[in-house]
């Protein structure tokens, strides 16, 4: 493609709206051509620049989802579930492709996004960091050289106005562990404990949520054996490098043909 491929933002006011904006528009390589947010909202009918307290942009906030997609090639959304399946099905319509780090999807609304996927590229990850994948790819050998004398236990923490828990990336970590066991993770899952719970059941897989502060992310993924530990950790101090991850797979999913993608395949990091 000669020119730079149009990306439309949508939840454009949002922390990471606002981060993905200001990525695209200083990116060589992508072109910001709408921004999105819901009907109603302050920032409707405002030039995106003034808005986020800069300059004019000649970009005005809009709420007409067709007609911003229609003139994509890419849609960066970190929004809400019910949101995020609406415009799976819109930017499948559109051939746009569709990058996505909203968490706290149900399986109803994993299922309508494979379905939109089988007509257009879609890009989903709970993390969109090349260490958290990394992380995600250790997970999964260690837990598959470790047998279910070692017990694991995942810990995250974030700001406190995350909305969902675990965390997405949590669930990454999780599933990536139990498929280094060969498990399904909601037979093992265990979320959070309270109370006179009994023992630890062997080979159930922990999950711990921390909400405070502004916290961006941190992830543990914790191996506990008698005598011994192995702690798989990860720590990140600017929400930009999400940003970036999300502006890496819109260029990468602009040759590649219809299907459900994640980031180990935009890094390259795929096994099997």
């Amino acid at each position: 493609m000669s020119e730079r491929p149009g990306v439309v933002i949508t939840g454009v006011s949002g922390r990471m709206g606002r981060m993905l904006a200001r990525e695209v528009l200083a990116s060589d390589r992508l072109r910001l051509v709408a921004a999105l947010e819901r009907p109603g909202h302050d920032w409707l009918g405002r030039d995106l620049g003034e808005a986020m307290g800069g300059t004019a942009l000649g970009i005005e906030v809009s709420s007409d989802v067709p007609e911003a997609f229609a003139r994509a090639q890419a849609v960066i959304d970190f929004t809400a579930p019910a949101a995020t399946v609406g415009f799976a099905e819109l930017a499948a319509q559109a051939r746009a492709v569709h990058v996505i780090g909203t968490t706290g999807l149900s399986a109803e609304d994993l299922a309508r996004i494979a379905a939109a996927a089988r007509h257009a590229v879609v890009v989903r990850a709970g993390n969109m960091s090349l260490g958290v994948n990394l992380l995600t790819q250790v997970t999964r050998q260690v837990a598959a050289a470790l047998d279910e004398d070692w017990d694991i236990e995942i810990v995250e923490a974030h700001h406190n106005q995350k909305v969902d828990a675990p965390s997405g990336t949590a669930l990454m970590l999780g599933e990536a562990a139990a498929e280094g066991r060969g498990v399904a993770l909601e037979a093992v899952a265990d979320r959070g404990r309270d109370g006179i719970t009994g023992a630890r059941t062997r080979g159930h897989i922990g999950f711990h949520a921390i909400r405070g502060g502004d916290v961006v992310g941190e992830h543990e993924v914790i191996f506990a054996a008698a005598g011994e530990r192995i702690v798989l950790r990860h720590i990140a101090s600017d929400r930009a490098l999400f940003a970036r991850g999300a502006l890496r797979a819109a260029l990468w999913g602009q040759d590649k043909e219809p299907g459900e993608y994640d980031m180990l395949d935009v890094l390259g990091l795929k096994q099997g």
